[in-house]
């Protein structure tokens, strides 16, 4: 009868959420909320390049000439997307690892199934990216006014459903992607003793992010073609790599258009959360 109650107050102490769960999400909240501001223009330019196919240069004179009350259209689905899913990022992780180091001795294990749980976690999150990519195509201007005018004409038209096309390389992109992240950042600490300065922090945050989003760009590019379409069967991961890839000339390196710019954006952003996260780490957790 013991061991029951044992397992039943372990099981218990596992799915409950603590104060360390909360403070993770403030840090990451906090982190994101700085740096969506502060790079949405040059995430605009990015997506410009990949649904157009155009150079940066190009894609600057088409969001020019629309002129600066144009340039933040789409920034509250971001700004509500990213600071959420941030925030689930790290409190996912670190909670997740947590629990799971609790069960195994597998570090290895246990990593891969914290990325694979904040990542999926972060994909519930994805309405609010789906109308982000619908704002920012040029197609839909005079379609949609806002984002809850984006967000009612989905539901009324075509159901949530719709508002989860692209589901899939969403949940591909987050789980590897956290995975790469946390363990670059986790050996990072290693290597300086895990006594970093606030430029430090940057410099590790920037690096890291800016590789990981490089290595999973063209998981990007595929989901912003399956999310700029409206109605219709969804398409299958594969069968859009494919049309991608034919359209674009049977070019690997077509898939890579405007990475440079996301590179840069990534570098910055990246640096920004790290920096922040780490800061207000230190100030949660004295």
């Amino acid at each position: 009868m013991s061991n029951v109650t044992s397992q039943n107050m372990s099981l218990r102490s596992l799915l409950t959420l603590n104060d360390n769960d909360l403070k993770e999400f403030v840090c990451g909240w906090g982190a994101a909320v700085i740096n969506v501001s502060i790079t949405f223009p040059i995430n605009k330019i990015i997506f410009r390049q990949i649904l157009e196919d155009v150079p940066a240069n190009t894609a600057f004179k088409q969001i020019s000439r629309e002129g600066i009350r144009l340039l933040y259209r789409g920034i509250l689905p971001p700004l509500c997307q990213k600071t959420l899913s941030v925030s689930v990022m790290f409190s996912m992780y670190e909670g997740c690892k947590e629990r799971f180091q609790s069960l195994t001795n597998n570090d290895v294990l246990t990593r891969v199934l914290a990325a694979h749980f904040a990542g999926t976690a972060e994909a519930i999150l994805m309405p609010l990216e789906r109308v982000q990519t619908l704002l920012q195509d040029w197609r839909y201007h005079s379609k949609f006014k806002n984002t809850p005018h984006a967000f009612k004409y989905l539901l009324k038209n075509y159901g949530v459903s719709e508002c989860y096309r692209g589901l899939v390389p969403i949940i591909y992109r987050n789980s590897c992607s956290n995975l790469m992240f946390f363990l670059l950042k986790e050996k990072s600490k290693q290597l300086t003793d895990e006594q970093e300065s606030l430029l430090t922090s940057f410099i590790n945050g920037a690096l890291i992010g800016g590789v990981t989003s490089t290595v999973f760009y063209p998981i990007n590019v595929i989901k912003i073609h399956m999310q700029s379409k409206i109605g219709g069967k969804f398409e299958k991961f594969m069968a859009v790599t494919r049309e991608i890839y034919i359209a674009r000339n049977r070019s690997i390196v077509s898939f890579y258009k405007g990475v440079h710019l996301n590179c840069m954006r990534s570098f910055i952003s990246w640096g920004v959360i790290n920096a922040s996260y780490d800061f207000l780490k230190q100030i949660m957790f004295v």
